[in-house]
């Protein structure tokens, strides 16, 4: 009796328990935060060793499978998912400019709780499980197998403003490999500062061990009396 009455008391207009669609959000959600660990904690971390993005994907990922999941009863569906495509796409954090890699992983965790909150009667578990399992072996082939090299850059200051000229692109890369170390294969050249006879530019170089990775951006200024 006394389960029954606690059935039976609203909250907020809604029963206090509907345990179909409560065990159904839980199953949901061991699915949609399994596929996340694998991708984040499994292929991404081992190879980048970005500690923010470890936090902030996963925060990323457990909210919006939430929200999907909560107001997936308002019928919003695929109109409600691509809105939310649409508002992190221009999203961008002011105080650091997400590379293109990890803005797609964000992406990805994106589409991952979407797809795992709001896949109704129509979806089958096996194809559910198809497209989760797709997009962790596409993540490994591409991380693991096929880039073998990963890339990075960083934004430099740079000093020797002569360097800049295109006849004297092959010392501006000798030079910034002797004095960073890096395995640098191109440098692009950026806003050129004549009153302070300074430069800046972006080095992109090959990481020889990718979980000792630095930020992308960087300064690096000599001793111009060298």
């Amino acid at each position: 009796m006394l389960e029954e009455l606690l059935l039976k008391i609203p909250i907020l207009g809604s029963k206090l328990i509907d345990y179909d669609d409560f065990f159904e959000m839980l199953i949901r959600f061991a699915i949609n935060l399994s596929v996340a660990f694998v991708i984040i904690r499994m292929i991404y971390y081992p190879i980048h060793k970005r500690k923010d993005y470890l936090f902030t994907y996963f925060l990323f990922n457990i909210l919006i499978f939430f929200v999907c999941i909560l107001l997936n009863g308002i019928k919003l569906k695929i109109g409600f998912a691509f809105g939310l495509f649409a508002i992190f796409g221009i999203l961008r954090y002011r105080t650091e400019q997400l590379p293109i890699k990890e803005m797609t992983y964000l992406f990805m965790i994106i589409a991952i709780a979407i797809v795992n909150s709001l896949s109704d009667k129509k979806v089958s578990f096996a194809e559910l499980m198809l497209v989760n399992g797709g997009i962790m072996v596409a993540t490994f082939l591409l991380e693991k197998v096929f880039l073998l090299k990963h890339e990075s850059r960083k934004s430099i200051n740079y000093e020797k403003i002569e360097n800049v000229k295109p006849e004297n692109y092959e010392a501006l890369v000798t030079d910034l490999k002797e004095r960073t170390g890096l395995n640098i294969h191109r440098v692009q050249i950026g806003r050129i500062d004549f009153l302070r006879d300074t430069v800046k530019v972006i080095i992109y170089y090959y990481e020889e061990n990718p979980s000792l990775s630095h930020n992308d951006s960087g300064t690096f200024v000599s001793n111009k009396n060298e």
